[in-house]
C-alpha cells in the first residue's frame, strides 16, 4: 500500500516513518507538514492510505476530511480524543491516539489490508480470463458476472457497482475493485469511475456515453484513457 504522511510534528513524523519502514506491505510516498500540502500530493500520485494528524496550521485534519471528496483510506492520528466521535463520522478508517504503539499501528494496517481485500478474489491465475467476481453486500456474497457490469463508482468508503440488472453496494474502495478487474475490459477514466470498455455508446469532449449514464473523464485520466482505445 502506498502510504502518506500528514502531520506538522517531526517526531511524529520520524515514528510513522521507522513504522512503515518496518512493513514491507507499505510504500511511503512523501510526507507532509499540513493538509494543502498534502492535497497538492494527492493530486500528483496515486495514495492508499493516509495518516493525517488533526491539530495542523491552515487547515485542519477534521476541515480536511470535510472538503476533500472520496479521499483514500485515512487513519487519524492524534494526541487528542474529542475528535473521535466526529472523525468516525467521517468515515476514517481508525483513530490513533499518540503517542501509539507498533502493535497499535499494525492493527491499523491491517484492517486498511482486510478494507482492500474487502472483495472476494475468484482463484484464476489470469485475471484476464475471469469471467466473474464475488462482493460482500447486505451480510451476503454476491456473484457478479463480469459481462453486466456497466460502471463501478466511489462513494467514500464504498463502491456502488451498476450491472445490468440493477446495481450492487460493496464496502470496499475503488482501487481494490480495480485490481480485480481485467484490463483488457474495464478500465478507470476518473478517480471515481471505472467503466466496462464494451458498454461505452459514445465519448464527446470529457464525457463517455453509457447505455443511461454519462460518466466524465477525469484530467489525470485523459491520455491515458484515449492512448487506451486509439493505440498507435
Amino acid at each position: 500500500m502506498k502510504c502518506l504522511i500528514v502531520d506538522d510534528e517531526p517526531l511524529a513524523q520520524r515514528v510513522l516513518e521507522k513504522y512503515i519502514s518496518e512493513l514491507p506491505g507499505l510504500e511511503l510516498k512523501g510526507k507532509c507538514s499540513d493538509a494543502i500540502e498534502a492535497m497538492e500530493v494527492l493530486q500528483e500520485q496515486e495514495v492508499d492510505l493516509i495518516f493525517l494528524d488533526i491539530n495542523m496550521p491552515r487547515l485542519s485534519g477534521i476541515n480536511f476530511l470535510k472538503t476533500y471528496k472520496n479521499p483514500p483510506m485515512v487513519v487519524i492520528t492524534t494526541a487528542y480524543t474529542e475528535y473521535a466521535l466526529e472523525s468516525y463520522e467521517l468515515n476514517v478508517l481508525d483513530y490513533l491516539k499518540k503517542p501509539f504503539s507498533f502493535e497499535r499501528f499494525l492493527q491499523a494496517v491491517q484492517k486498511a489490508e482486510e478494507r482492500i481485500k474487502g472483495v472476494a478474489e475468484p482463484q484464476e491465475t489470469d485475471k484476464d480470463e475471469r469471467e466473474f467476481i464475488f462482493v460482500k453486500a447486505n451480510k451476503k456474497t454476491i456473484n457478479i458476472s463480469l459481462d453486466s457490469i456497466l460502471y463501478v463508482e466511489a462513494l467514500g468508503d464504498y463502491v456502488k457497482i451498476f450491472t445490468k440488472e440493477g446495481h450492487v453496494v460493496t464496502y470496499q474502495s475503488l482501487k481494490g475493485i480495480e485490481r480485480l478487474l481485467p484490463s483488457n475490459k474495464f478500465y478507470r477514466i476518473h478517480k471515481s469511475y471505472i467503466v466496462s470498455l464494451s458498454k461505452i455508446k459514445s465519448i464527446e469532449g470529457n464525457m463517455v456515453h453509457m447505455e443511461k449514464s454519462t460518466i466524465p473523464i477525469g484530467n489525470n485520466y485523459k491520455q491515458s484513457f484515449f492512448q487506451r482505445i486509439h493505440p498507435a
